[in-house]
């Protein structure tokens, strides 16, 4: 399978740069899928899992907001998080999803505090799939 150059650059610096064959991203409108020879677009990212496809193994990420952008051949992920599976802290995972149910089930907690919890409770659900995968 022909391969392409990926350049994941976060916040904190590169999170990879190599030759790929295969990736998919969630975008805020769907799974998008990359092979080689892509045509050229820009698309802004999900909240979800990332998957590279490197010398036909798959490495898995949690990939959360920015842009992912795919111009003359070479794809470049902008995230504003970005996780390997094998980076993942399950433990601190599973207490931000404890959290925020608990603020989910709370009758008195105020809009803002219940969209800031269902954020969180989907963060933590995509970082717990993605930690399932090392």
């Amino acid at each position: 399978m022909a391969t392409f150059p990926l350049k994941i650059v976060c916040p904190e610096g590169i999170k990879f740069q190599g030759q790929i064959q295969q990736l998919n991203v969630r975008t805020t409108t769907g799974e998008l899928g990359i092979l080689a020879k892509h045509i050229n677009c820009v698309a802004p990212l999900g909240m979800g899992r990332a998957t590279i496809i490197v010398d036909g193994a798959a490495r898995h990420a949690a990939c959360m907001g920015g842009m992912v952008s795919v111009m003359n051949g070479q794809v470049t992920i902008l995230p504003t998080t970005f996780e390997w599976a094998d980076e993942i802290d399950e433990a601190r995972a599973e207490r931000s999803h404890d959290r925020a149910q608990n603020v989910l089930a709370n009758k008195e907690a105020s809009k803002t505090e219940l969209l800031l919890a269902e954020a969180r409770l989907k963060r933590a659900l995509v970082r717990r799939s993605v930690a399932a995968q090392k």
